[in-house]
């Protein structure tokens, strides 16, 4: 039984010279799935192959072009779902986590400690800076602030119980020991006036 005419497929050559022709047509359609010109490209050349590779199954009668789109949106779609069926375990990926900060005790208590000195009055994290962080004596710090050393003493003390008290301490003595190497010079050498 012989196929009518138009639904006989075409001969080969007629069809890889009418693929050839539609050639710009794919690469501004594959612009609509790639914004990258060689992503574009790859994927008109895919296209392409697969389109010559099954010219014989192009039946004749129909649009070219249609057909032409159809397998170039297919290849795309199937792109896709093997780019994400093959994904390395992106949910898990050690590489796509964000850099972790150290998990060091000292630094976690730095943390806090950052944190508790922000809940300070101005005037307690103001000596608190001058003479815990700075290392200022307490007349330097009387001098600065405009008041008495005792003054100074008494805001350093409500402080330090302050953050005692922020940070969960109930002993007033805590884990770290006076260490006169631990200057600081030795920790900002910058801070020093």
């Amino acid at each position: 039984m012989m196929q009518p005419e138009e639904n006989r497929p075409c001969p080969a050559q007629d069809s890889e010279a009418e693929i050839v022709a539609h050639i710009p047509a794919l690469r501004a359609f594959a612009r609509r799935f790639h914004r990258e010109q060689t992503d574009a490209d790859d994927l008109v050349q895919e296209t392409l192959m697969k389109a010559i590779a099954a010219a014989g199954q192009f039946t004749a009668g129909t649009s070219m072009k249609s057909w032409l789109f159809t397998i170039m949106r297919n290849t795309f779609n199937t792109r896709i779902k093997i780019a994400m069926r093959e994904a390395p375990g992106s949910a898990d990926c050690v590489a796509s986590r964000a850099v972790m900060n150290a998990t060091q005790e000292w630094s976690v208590q730095g943390r806090e400690v950052s944190r508790a000195i922000d809940h300070l009055s101005a005037e307690q994290r103001q000596i608190v800076v001058l003479i815990g962080v700075m290392g200022v004596s307490y007349q330097e710090a009387a001098d600065i602030c405009g008041c008495a050393v005792g003054t100074v003493k008494s805001r350093l003390n409500r402080a330090r119980l302050r953050l005692l008290d922020h940070m969960g301490e109930s002993s007033q003595h805590t884990p770290f020991q006076h260490d006169e190497s631990f200057t600081v010079e030795a920790i900002a050498p910058e801070m020093r006036q």
